[in-house]
């Protein structure tokens, strides 16, 4: 199953960083967390990759022409007049990733209908490219399996700004709506599967996150899992010392991954 990354956004609110490079290449312990994202896939067993790419979307494919130089080692032998590379100790990844250029500007909505022949008639999970959690994917594509609707998004209860999901008793989503200060409610954290079919619900160059989800809202086809482990996105500064803080102390709870 492909794994699609949204990886185009201009990351605005942390502009100290994103003003050199797109967020999903800002590193947390010396790697991109587009790498982290796609790591905690990969412990799963998901190494194909779709990224949405938009702005300096040629630093993501740079990065991932040299990734098998980056992490590796290497010795250049000039001695006989040719450049010959010699490569030792190879650590790449099982990854198939393709980088699509799906516009500077593009909302969500329009970079997923950039990618949709690369999808073709398949489910497909979809993520952003600027947080990281130590969801547990198996369990929610069993969920995902169990109800039998067109979406499923992954839910967290989380103290912030961010967009609140109301949900009904059968699990099915009733709503989104912006979040208050008294809010405790469960928000968008990403990490979906979706059918095909949602492509139908994609009217153009619009965000995902309002009218299309609202309109698989209203026909009853989005459903939530709850997750009770630990996410963090990275929107500001603060938030990204904070998971390199963890990192660094070796208390990354997204790191499922041995070394």
């Amino acid at each position: 199953m492909k794994v699609v990354i949204l990886a185009g956004g201009l990351g605005t609110r942390i502009s100290e960083e994103s003003v050199f490079r797109p967020k999903p290449m800002i590193e947390i312990g010396g790697m991109p967390i587009l790498w982290h994202i796609m790591k905690t896939y990969t412990y799963y067993g998901f190494s194909e990759f779709i990224i949405c790419a938009g702005y300096k979307q040629h630093i993501i494919k740079e990065w991932f022409a040299d990734y098998f130089l980056h992490t590796s080692d290497i010795t250049f032998d000039y001695s006989r007049g040719n450049n010959e590379i010699i490569v030792h100790n190879k650590h790449v990844e099982p990854w198939k990733v393709t980088v699509v250029d799906t516009g500077l500007n593009t909302s969500t909505g329009g970079r997923m209908t950039a990618i949709k022949n690369y999808i073709g008639n398949e489910r497909f999970m979809l993520t952003y490219g600027d947080g990281v959690a130590d969801v547990n994917i198996p369990k929610v594509l069993d969920y995902h399996n169990s109800h039998g609707k067109i979406g499923t998004l992954c839910m967290y209860s989380f103290t912030q700004s961010k967009g609140v999901v109301e949900v009904g008793r059968d699990g099915i989503i009733d709503a989104f709506r912006e979040k208050s200060d008294t809010d405790g409610d469960l928000i968008n954290i990403g990490f979906m599967v979706l059918e095909p079919s949602i492509f139908d619900y994609i009217h153009g160059d619009e965000p995902f996150e309002y009218e299309p989800m609202n309109r698989v809202v209203k026909d009853r086809q989005l459903a939530g899992f709850v997750h009770k482990g630990f996410w963090q996105c990275m929107d500001t500064k603060r938030e990204m010392e904070k998971l390199e803080r963890l990192w660094a102390e070796g208390k990354a709870p997204w790191k499922l991954w041995e070394e």
